[in-house]
């Protein structure tokens, strides 16, 4: 599962995205994720920021994201930091709710469980934010899109 916390550069505007697959998110799913994402925001410029999952540092991915500079900026959060990460508070939100104390017999229950929170965050719009101000980001304020992304 993967999960997009995006915001304006004004602060407003939170929108949560998700994605399930089968399997491990690699760099082709991921480039294929980054794709979705941009047409998804309507194709205007974003500052990524991301953890170290070794396939956003990946050759391929390196050599990718060279040719989007036109509309992306990638900012990476400290190794080890979980705690900046906005995205893990979601997940835990995720987890002390909706997934909480789940018992299922396949991935795509927990997937459903999953999805069923996510609509729930969305719904509520000051959590997104919440989440933002959790993370304590140290990134200055973009003149773009701030996306955070985790996986």
């Amino acid at each position: 599962m993967a999960a997009v916390l995006a915001y304006a550069p004004d602060g407003s505007g939170a929108k949560v995205m998700f994605s399930a697959r089968t399997g491990a998110y690699n760099d082709s799913s991921l480039i294929t994720f980054i794709r979705q994402l941009r047409r998804q925001l309507g194709g205007g410029k974003v500052t990524l920021i991301w953890d170290g999952l070794p396939s956003h540092r990946s050759r391929r991915m390196q050599a990718f994201l060279d040719t989007q500079r036109s509309w992306l900026v990638v900012e990476r959060l400290l190794a080890y930091a979980p705690d900046l990460n906005p995205v893990e508070a979601l997940w835990g939100n995720l987890k002390g709710t909706e997934l909480a104390n789940l018992c299922v017999d396949t991935i795509s229950e927990t997937e459903y469980h999953a999805r069923r929170g996510v609509r729930r965050i969305r719904k509520e719009k000051d959590l997104a934010f919440a989440f933002l101000r959790h993370g304590r980001t140290p990134f200055p304020k973009p003149l773009t899109l701030r996306v955070v992304a985790g996986s």
